[in-house]
C-alpha cells in the first residue's frame, strides 16, 4: 500500500515539475531571454573571455562532436593524473594513498562518461581534494556533456540550417544556469536534513559500549546533490545512498529519487518545444511512464512477496518481504522504488544492495539498463529515445509501403544505417564482454556466486557500464586489473560511439529540406504511435537480451520453484 502511494506521489510531483523545468531548459538551449540574465550573463562572459570562446560560432555536427570529445578527453587525462598522485596532494586528512593505475584508469573514464562505476570505497579510496576537483567536478561536466549533445541533436531535427549550435557556449550555459543553481539549493536542503558538509575528516566518538569509534565525514552534501541531479551515482561512502550520511531520512530518500527523475523527464517536454510538437512529446512521455510504472510495481511486488525463496529456506519472513541487503528505514517499499528509478534514469545511486534482491526483483534493474531507453540519464537518455522513435517511424513506413518521414524530413538509408549501428553497440558491448569474462579464468574469478546468479552478476556489471549507470551487484569483485580495463573500455565506447552516431544523424537530418505533412504522413502524436513505440522498444530489447535473461535471473527463479 505504502509503495503505491510513494510511487504515484513521485510521479505526480515529477509531472507537475516537467513543464516549468522543461521550459527553463528550452530557454537555455535556444538562448531565450531570462529574468536572471543580469546574474548569469556576466559569469558566462567572464568564462568566455577567460577561455577564448567565441560563443557566436555555429558548429557543424562534426565540429560539435570533435569539441565534445576533446573537452572530455582532456578532463579524463587530468582526472587520471590527479588520482595517481592524490597521496602527495593536500586535503588528505584520512591518509589515502595514490590510486593504482588500472583503478585510476577505470575511475577517470567512469566519472567523465557519467557512469560513476566505483571499484573503490569512497571514504578510503580518494582524498577530499580528489572528491572535489575530480569526482564532483566531473559529475557536473559529464552531466552537462550529455545535456548539450542532446540539445544539439534536438536542434538538428528542428532547425532549417545544418549548424547544431556551439558546444562550448552550450556547455557553459548548462553548468551556470541549470546544474549549479539547483545543486546549491539541494545541498542546503540536504545539510538541513543531516548530510555532512565539512573538511573535518575523522571524528572520534564515544560508543554506547564505552569504547571509541572513528567516523569519517567530509564534503558529502555537495556531492550528493549533483550526484542525483546529474544522474551520476558515485557515492562518497562505499555504502552509497544506504549510508546515513548520504541519505539520512525518508525525506532525503524521496528528494534523491525525484532529483534523478527531474531532468530526464523534463527533457521530453523540452524536446516537444524544440520541435514545435508538444503532442508528440506527450505521447513519448506517457509511453515511457507506462513501462516505468509496470516495472516499478513488479520490482516492489517481487521484493514484498519472496514466498518461494523464503519458504525453501524455512524462514518465516514472508509477511514482511525480503529485507536482506536493505536499510530498515527504507524497507521493501522505498528500496525497490529507488532501484527502479536509479536504473530507469541511469543514475546508479543505490540505497540497498541489488545483489540481495530476489531473482525477479533483481531482473528489473538489469532489464532497465539493457533497454537503456526508459527515460535514461541526463541527455543520453533522450538521445536513445529519439533513436527508437526514428526506428519506429521507419519500420511503420515499411509496413505501409511509404517513404518514412519524421518531423517533415525523410528518413533514408544513411540515417537508418547510423541508427542501426547505434542500437547494436549497446548489446554488443554487454554480451561480448560478459561472454569473454565467463570464458576467461581471470574474469570468472570476479564472480562470487555459482550458476545463474553468478551469470546475472556478470551481466549486471557490463550492463551498468554500457548504460552509463554505475550501480553494482555488490557481491561482484570489480577491482581487478582485468575488470578495471574491461569495464573502462565498455564505459568509454558505450558513451561516445552512440552520442557521435546520433550527432551524425542530427547533422544529416538538418541538411534535409522539410516537407509539409500530407494525408499519408504517419502521425506520431496519437495513441497508435505510442503503442507501436512501446512494442518496438520491448521487442528489440527482448530479441537482443532475452536469451541472456533466461540464463540468468529467470533460470534462478525457476530453480527456486
Amino acid at each position: 500500500m505504502y509503495s503505491n502511494i510513494e510511487l504515484f506521489t513521485m510521479i505526480l510531483v515529477i509531472v507537475l515539475l516537467t513543464k516549468p523545468v522543461g521550459t527553463y531548459m528550452y530557454k537555455i538551449f535556444e538562448y531565450k531571454p531570462m529574468k536572471l540574465d543580469k546574474v548569469f550573463l556576466p559569469v558566462e562572459n567572464f568564462i568566455y573571455k577567460l577561455s577564448g570562446i567565441n560563443a557566436e560560432e555555429e558548429m557543424s555536427w562534426k565540429k560539435y562532436a570533435l569539441s565534445f570529445l576533446l573537452v572530455n578527453t582532456v578532463m579524463m587525462i587530468i582526472g587520471y593524473i590527479i588520482l595517481r598522485i592524490q597521496g602527495f596532494l593536500p586535503l588528505n586528512p584520512t591518509g589515502v594513498k595514490n590510486m593504482e593505475s588500472s583503478l585510476a584508469f577505470n575511475t577517470a573514464i567512469s566519472f567523465t562518461t557519467n557512469t560513476n562505476l566505483q571499484h573503490y570505497a569512497g571514504e578510503n579510496g580518494v582524498t577530499f581534494l580528489s572528491q572535489m576537483i575530480v569526482i564532483v567536478f566531473l559529475m557536473f561536466t559529464s552531466a552537462a556533456s550529455g545535456l548539450v549533445t542532446a540539445a544539439a541533436i534536438m536542434r538538428g531535427l528542428s532547425r532549417k540550417t545544418d549548424g547544431l549550435g556551439n558546444f562550448y557556449a552550450d556547455f557553459v550555459r548548462v553548468v551556470v544556469r541549470l546544474l549549479l543553481p539547483i545543486s546549491a539549493i539541494v545541498t542546503l536542503i540536504l545539510v538541513w536534513q543531516g548530510v555532512p558538509q565539512t573538511f573535518a575528516g575523522k571524528v572520534v566518538v564515544d560508543t554506547l559500549e564505552g569504547g571509541k569509534q572513528t567516523i569519517i565525514t567530509g564534503p558529502v552534501a555537495v556531492l550528493e546533490s549533483i550526484k542525483h541531479l546529474g544522474t551520476n551515482g558515485g557515492g562518497f561512502f562505499e555504502a552509497n545512498s544506504s549510508h546515513p550520511f548520504e541519505n539520512p531520512t525518508w525525506l532525503t530518500n524521496m528528494i534523491e529519487m525525484l532529483l534523478m527523475m527531474l531532468l530526464p523527464a523534463s527533457l521530453i517536454y523540452t524536446y516537444g518545444l524544440m520541435i514545435n510538437n508538444k503532442k508528440h512529446a506527450l505521447v513519448l512521455y506517457i509511453s515511457l511512464f507506462v513501462i516505468f510504472i509496470l516495472l516499478a510495481v513488479g520490482t516492489v511486488y517481487a521484493e514484498s512477496h519472496p514466498r518461494v525463496a523464503y519458504s525453501k529456506l524455512h524462514i518465516d519472513g514472508t509477511p514482511y518481504g525480503n529485507y536482506e541487503g536493505k536499510e530498515v528505514r527504507f524497507g521493501v517499499s522505498q528500496s525497490p522504488l529507488f532501484a527502479t528509478v536509479t536504473t530507469a534514469f541511469t543514475t546508479g545511486s543505490v540505497d540497498s544492495m541489488h545483489d540481495s534482491y530476489t531473482p525477479l526483483g533483481g531482473a528489473v534493474p538489469l532489464i532497465l539498463m539493457m533497454l537503456n531507453t526508459i527515460f535514461g540519464g541526463d541527455g543520453a537518455g533522450l538521445q536513445n529515445i529519439i533513436m527508437y522513435t526514428i526506428l519506429t517511424v521507419f519500420l511503420t513506413g515499411l509496413m505501409v509501403g511509404r517513404t518514412p518521414e519524421y518531423l517533415g524530413r525523410k528518413i533514408e538509408t544513411k540515417e537508418i544505417k547510423l541508427i542501426a549501428l547505434a542500437i547494436l553497440v549497446h548489446p554488443f558491448l554487454i554480451l561480448f564482454s560478459s561472454a569473454l569474462t565467463v570464458m576467461l579464468k581471470v574474469g570468472a574469478s570476479s564472480v562470487t556466486n555459482p550458476l545463474y546468479h553468478g551469470l546475472t552478476q556478470v551481466l549486471y556489471e557490463f550492463s551498468s557500464a554500457a548504460a552509463n549507470n554505475g550501480s553494482e551487484f555488490a557481491g561482484f569483485i570489480g577491482n581487478t586489473v582485468f575488470m578495471n580495463i574491461m569495464t573502462g573500455l565498455v564505459m568509454f565506447f558505450g558513451r561516445y560511439i552512440t552520442i557521435i552516431l546520433m550527432l551524425a544523424v542530427a547533422g544529416s537530418m538538418a541538411e534535409k529540406i522539410p516537407v509539409p505533412p500530407s494525408p499519408g504522413t504517419f502521425r506520431t502524436d496519437n495513441a497508435l504511435f505510442g503503442a507501436i513505440f512501446i512494442a518496438i522498444v520491448v521487442i528489440v530489447g527482448a530479441l537482443t537480451f532475452f536469451p541472456a535473461i533466461i540464463l540468468g535471473p529467470i533460470s534462478e527463479f525457476l530453480s527456486m520453484t
